[in-house]
């Protein structure tokens, strides 16, 4: 059985195995690797194991990073400015409806990958020969998601921070309106959107503990004995766990802790 590590390999980070050999392999670790696509630069980002069978292909560990291969992606970072110029240029010349994210060569250059989003199926076989005419290279035409787009070009979310999905998000997750409503935000979707223009993942980090601290609070409008009378809830507030309540006669609603807040059913049936 080989012993593998996990491996994230080009701009979209793929994840894929790398047999480590004779080699011993740590987390963090800049690796070249032989894969079907020519020779890659990977990092390690899972530990060694043992495999018995593997769905995907395993790809083989060739040597760690060394000064010269440090030099070689100095080199090859250059070259995929050059190649991202024509390719751009290329694109208006076949009038395609796409937009071009960015473009990487393997380590070898033997392959060129070129990153695009598009609403509809595009015909980019003329595009292809033109390309691998002039760039004397294969290439190979990804399509990716706007969330995919934003993770791999990155920027500053609006808290500030670098965004997540470029940061440490190793997979995307579900993200839908009613993770806002759950957390009683305003359903204003240019505020609830991140720049790719989609819901903000971070809406999903939280999900889980209001949806369990709901649990525990009165709905809007139940009737509830407070220490101060009967009145009606009309807030709540999962994080500090209290009820805002609009007793009879009092002009400003109250705010109580939940402790001190009490359906008006259950006080009737003696629970």
């Amino acid at each position: 059985m080989p012993i593998v590590v996990g491996l994230m390999v080009r701009r979209m980070r793929d994840k894929i195995l790398g047999d480590t050999g004779h080699l011993d392999l740590l987390i963090g670790d800049k690796v070249v690797i032989e894969t079907d696509h020519g020779q890659e630069l990977g990092f390690v980002c899972e530990r060694e194991r043992m495999v018995e069978k593997s769905k995907d292909p395993i790809g083989k560990v060739v040597r760690k990073m060394t000064k010269d291969d440090t030099q070689r992606l100095k080199e090859n970072e250059a070259k995929d400015q050059q190649a991202l110029k024509i390719v751009m240029q290329k694109i208006e010349d076949h009038e395609l409806a796409m937009k071009l994210t960015c473009v990487q060569y393997t380590f070898d250059r033997s392959k060129l990958f070129v990153y695009y989003t598009a609403e509809n199926r595009v015909d980019f076989r003329e595009l292809i020969k033109d390309l691998g005419h002039i760039l004397k290279t294969r290439i190979q035409m990804v399509q990716i998601g706007v969330r995919d787009e934003a993770k791999m070009i990155g920027g500053i979310g609006t808290c500030g921070r670098c965004l997540c999905c470029m940061g440490f998000l190793k997979e995307f997750s579900s993200v839908t309106i009613d993770m806002a409503k759950e957390q009683d935000l305003s359903l204003n979707t240019s505020k609830l959107s991140g720049l790719c223009g989609r819901l903000m993942c971070c809406l999903a980090y939280e999900h889980d503990n209001y949806k369990q601290c709901k649990k525990k609070l009165p709905h809007y409008g139940t009737k509830v004995h407070t220490p101060e009378g009967q009145g009606t809830v009309v807030g709540v507030n999962c994080l500090k766990e209290e009820v805002t309540v609009e007793l009879a006669g009092s002009k400003q609603p109250k705010v109580f802790p939940l402790d001190q807040v009490s359906h008006t059913l259950l006080d009737k049936i003696g629970l």
